[in-house]
């Protein structure tokens, strides 16, 4: 199976002044560049406006005590924590929007000649739209003052009665109350319906987690920070980790029709950090683990293996408040990790090492006369995160606010497993670093924009451990037990059976937002612009010479028989000549939407709207287009007619969106939501990164037989989703509160890889071709029900079940918008047998989250998942279809062709519980204690990670094209007959071939303990 990732190759080693060198122009440019963007937000700023993503807004209509519309009504919100106010008078039909309110609590005055004022408080969240209705008394009654929950949480968000978008508010509150493993924001996403956690499929990001919308790998989703993009264009999915304890409050968009949302086809996570107010305010915490608070996992380190130490200790530290009261503020948020993790040897893996040892002192390695063999290996991990803001209200008219952030971590002996030695493993070193501004700016009371610039930085490499030139590969290591690839000693190819990752990735990214919103009467018009510049998105796979050795047995048979290895060694030898594995793009991204709100009648609010979006430079690597790429050059010439010309650019991106939202008879607790519409991305490169390889070179020759090529199809076109959704909510007077949701995604375009051979399905001439194409399908279906109750006396919960089918075609891997989709039979694209299941298909999954409080002021809160299990594909290393290709083979049993994703996995469960009490020390200054437990009752989560492939089970010689038998004994002198699919399931171990935490495979019993103190 070729690489799911194929990502940039190893630079060759540099000295250390060369990389500080480098590391300083890299800085010192985009500093440069980012004083220029700098300079054209302030020369703008006292003209443009604009903003967007990270705002809500406030919706309402004014009534006498007869039920007659109010018009001219005066409408002021205020900030209750900072000088920002915004107002508007109210419509003929009494109708009144207050657009672009940055996150938080305002109080809601309402006025109007002849009648008493209204005053209320209550909570906006990003990416919201409260509806409010207000009904003023005459002069001289007494009015009543509404106050709503002065702790917003999960399920204390108002009714959004206006907006059709179907999504998940999660504030600052929950962030602070509820468990979350490994501390990331993305953990607690999960509570939104149709979503659920994947792994990350890189270890560039091993430490972000993923999340899945609608059965897709994760790899297709948009996050943006304030306003700014904060999505991997490369790999796909989040790029820079944010401290939870910086954020605000986020929305989960699991189906969005606004066509102000852009670069998705799955969901959105939308985020807002925190901002000073005028009172000074800190919190430090602290959080600690350590070996005694880890149980074993059972699945990678089973008994009696020596169980490896583990502690990890995380504290956090914010601060804020003003610079100049009602005028400016700073908030700044830094938290830093200390983990140090181990790898302890079992046995069984010590006597392999062992004989491997013994083998390179009696001189049967070439080159290598000693090898060490020690007993552990540790693994420690350091990171630190920090978050600076800066907020100033220029003039009534015009808020400004500067944030950034900054993401630094390396983590030492990455990617060493149970079976493999540390000269296998890397330095990996990762730094982020993001810079963006902000202005939200009135015009008139209805003329409404922000204007966001952004400047952002990423840059990883992985150095390993060892550059002999030499890879041994056995296949006690080489399984689907470990995720550092194929080696047991020696050089890391960075290569696993699905992904080959980068060595180096450099990221250098500048947007321009500008959006303007028109609320006038019952319509809101918005429209935007968003333009993105990347003038570095690059990276080397690794390329220096090397031998890598794949051998049939293991060191202790070959220590038994000498000659063997030798014959072995000569045999099965692959020799790789130095190369350069870099690639380098020149990328720009443009997107243009316009869209109404227009609120029919009180109780019906249509909005509606197209977006367009293109990029300049996707097929344009090191300058070059693919009409020199030699693979291109060499099918032209030999009058091959695989390929009719070369990809472009896709100009024809127009995407329609329509929704409404209706409550009926005008009802404050009732909403019914639905809509349509189209979602174009363009997916991150790393599927084509070979052919972008092919041409950061000038053309030097046509390729051969035997060579291999890439190619991207004349005809690609940018992947879509057509989405449905329809959903009902309400809000009952006893604090409970029902939400139905309905959704469809139909996947059109997605990427699937042809595999071409020399001698089979090319002429024997011609080189072997992988073809990207994007014809491929999928399909998505899933209905969710959730169950919120808001904090009264005793407990809050939010419970969501959703019923769902995930489908795609593929041959032996199915994912919605991926590039790991292969074709079986490149002369029958879709076949028999492949279509099927995605590897996210989750048919039944429940997340439950809650906070109970106790007697003694205790308070219990949980956030728990479960799921049935997940589909896998069985495949076989023989090509049954003998199309010339190894690996894209589903396995055969007695007779009769697996079909993808057949096979299932094992039911995931996870409850992770917090046990915390609060003291107030002063007026001000509180301390909570807690206790967190996460997988409380230590079940084993293999997930779907199970042995992928028929040659890792016991089958006897013979029977990999057609199993029919396993062996019983080592030897295979007994057999059992297979009878059922379910003979054939193994667990594979905690990882697979998957990096960092595990995230659907769980992980074993742990327990921290720490404080939080606020003042």
């Amino acid at each position: 199976m070729p690489p799911r990732h194929s990502l940039p190759k190893e630079a060759p080693t540099s000295s250390r002044s060369r990389s500080h060198s480098r590391s300083f122009k890299l800085v010192t440019d985009f500093l440069g560049r980012v004083a220029l963007l700098s300079a054209a937000v302030w020369l703008l700023g006292g003209s443009l406006a604009a903003a967007q993503s990270p705002q809500g807004s406030l919706v309402g209509t004014v009534y006498d005590p007869s039920g007659a519309v109010i018009a001219g009504a005066t409408v002021t919100a205020s900030s209750t924590g900072t000088a920002f106010s915004r107002t508007a008078r109210s419509g003929k039909a009494g109708e009144f929007t207050l657009a672009t309110l940055p996150p938080g609590t305002y109080e809601l005055v309402v006025t109007a000649p002849g009648f008493a004022p209204d005053t209320r408080t209550l909570t906006v969240g990003v990416g919201t739209t409260p509806s409010v209705v207000v009904t003023l008394q005459p002069a001289g009654v007494q009015q009543g003052v509404t106050v709503r929950a002065a702790r917003p949480s999960l399920a204390s968000q108002p009714l959004d009665a206006t907006s059709n978008v179907q999504q998940t508010v999660i504030s600052a509150q929950d962030l602070k109350t509820l468990p979350l493993a490994h501390r990331s924001f993305a953990n607690i996403a999960y509570l939104a319906p149709m979503t659920e956690p994947v792994e990350p499929s890189d270890p560039t990001k091993a430490r972000i987690t993923a999340v899945s919308f609608a059965g897709s790998s994760g790899l297709n989703v948009d996050l943006s920070v304030d306003g700014g993009n904060d999505s991997d264009d490369y790999i796909g999915g989040f790029l820079q980790n944010i401290s939870p304890d910086a954020i605000q409050d986020f929305v989960v968009r699991t189906s969005q029709f606004n066509a102000d949302t852009s670069h998705t086809n799955g969901g959105s996570v939308i985020i807002s950090t925190r901002s000073g107010t005028d009172q000074f305010h800190w919190s430090g915490a602290g959080y600690f683990t350590g070996p005694g608070l880890v149980a074993r996992n059972t699945l990678d380190n089973p008994a009696p293996s020596p169980k490896p130490p583990y502690s990890r200790q995380d504290g956090s530290f914010t601060l804020g408040g003003p610079i100049a009261r009602q005028k400016a503020w700073f908030f700044a948020s830094a938290e830093g990790v200390a983990e140090n993790a181990n790898i302890s040897y079992n046995n069984d893996s010590l006597a392999q090492f062992r004989a491997l040892a013994q083998l390179a002192a009696n001189g049967d390695i070439p080159g290598v006369s000693s090898i060490d063999v020690p007993t552990s290996v540790s693994q420690p991990f350091r990171d630190f995160l920090f978050t600076g803001r800066v907020d100033w209200a220029q003039s009534d008219r015009s808020q400004w606010f500067v944030r950034t952030s900054i993401d630094r971590y390396h983590t030492t002996n990455d990617l060493v497993q149970q079976g493999t030695l540390p000269s296998t493993g890397a330095l990996t070193r990762s730094r982020y670093f993001t810079v963006l501004a902000s202005q939200n700016y009135q015009f008139s009371p209805n003329w409404l924009g922000t204007l966001m610039m952004e400047a952002s930085l990423f840059d990883h490499t992985e150095d390993r451990n060892s550059n002999i030139g030499l890879a041994l590969a056995f296949p006690f290591s080489s399984t689907a037990l470990t995720t550092s690839g194929f080696e047991t000693f020696g050089d890391n190819q960075f290569v696993t059976p699905i992904t080959a990752f980068p060595v180096a990735r450099r990221q250098e990214k500048y947007q321009f937002r500008y959006d303007l919103v028109h609320p006038a009467g019952n319509h809101t018009f918005k429209t935007g612009v968003n333009f993105i510049h990347e003038p570095v998105l690059s990276g080397q796979l690794a390329s220096s010479r090397e031998t890598l050795v794949t051998f049939p047995e293991n060191p202790a048979y070959y220590l038994a028989n000498p000659a063997v290895f030798a014959s072995d060694f000569a045999a099965n030898s692959t020799f790789v000549p130095a190369s350069d594995g870099s690639f380098s793009q020149n990328v720009q991204r443009l997107g243009l939407y316009a869209q109404d709100s227009w609120r029919v009648i009180p109780s019906l609010t249509l909005n509606y709207g197209v977006r367009y979006d293109t990029t300049f430079g996707l097929f344009i690597a090191s300058g070059r287009d693919q009409s020199q790429n030699p693979a291109y050059i060499t099918l032209q010439a030999l009058g091959i007619p695989l390929v009719n010309g070369i990809p472009h650019d896709y100009r024809k991106a127009i995407a329609p969106r329509f929704g409404f939202a209706w409550a009926p008879g005008n009802s404050d607790r009732t909403v019914v939501r639905g809509g349509a519409g189209l979602y174009y991305n363009d997916l991150a490169q790393n599927g084509w990164v070979t052919a972008f390889q092919a041409v950061d070179q000038p053309f030097s020759g046509l390729l051969g037989p035997g060579d291999q090529g890439t190619l991207i199809d004349p005809g690609y076109k940018t992947p879509y989703a057509l989405q449905a959704s329809l959903g009902f909510e309400h809000a009952f007077r006893d604090g409970w509160r029902l939400n139905v949701q309905y959704q469809h995604t139909t996947g059109v375009h997605q990427y699937r890889l042809y595999q071409y051979v020399s001698g089979y399905t090319l002429p024997a001439d011609a080189p072997s071709i992988n073809l990207a194409r994007s014809d491929n399908r999928s399909r998505y279906d899933g209905l969710s029900v959730i169950v919120s109750h808001e904090l009264t006396k005793h407990f809050e919960v939010t419970a969501n079940y959703t019923l769902a089918k995930a489908q795609t075609w593929g041959a032996t891997v199915g994912e919605l918008f991926d590039y790991v989709n292969l074709v079986t039979n490149v002369n029958d694209a879709f076949g028999p047998g492949d279509y099927g299941p995605s590897g996210e298909d989750v048919r039944h999954r429940v997340v439950l989250a809650g906070t109970l409080l106790l007697p003694g002021d205790l308070q219990v809160a949980t956030l728990s998942q479960f799921e049935t299990a997940r589909p896998y594909t069985l495949t076989t290393p023989v090509d049954v279809n003998n199309d010339g290709v190894v690996g894209n083979d589903r396995a055969v049993v007695n007779g009769v062709p697996t079909t993808l994703d057949e096979f299932r996995g094992t039911p995931y469960m996870q409850v992770d519980l917090r046990v915390s009490r609060t003291f107030r020390l002063a007026d001000n200054i509180t301390l909570m204690p807690f206790l967190e437990m996460f997988n409380l009752f230590d079940r084993m989560n293999p997930g779907n990670n199970y042995v992928p492939d028929v040659s890792v089970l016991p089958v006897p010689p013979g029977q990999l094209a057609n199993v029919q038998d396993l062996c019983t004994n080592a030897a295979c002198t007994a057999t059992v007959p297979v009878t059922s699919l379910n003979q054939l399931r193994v667990p594979a171990g905690a990882l697979g071939d998957f990096f960092g935490p595990g995230t659907t495979v769980g992980i074993p019993f742990m327990a921290q303990f720490g404080f939080r103190m606020s003042f």
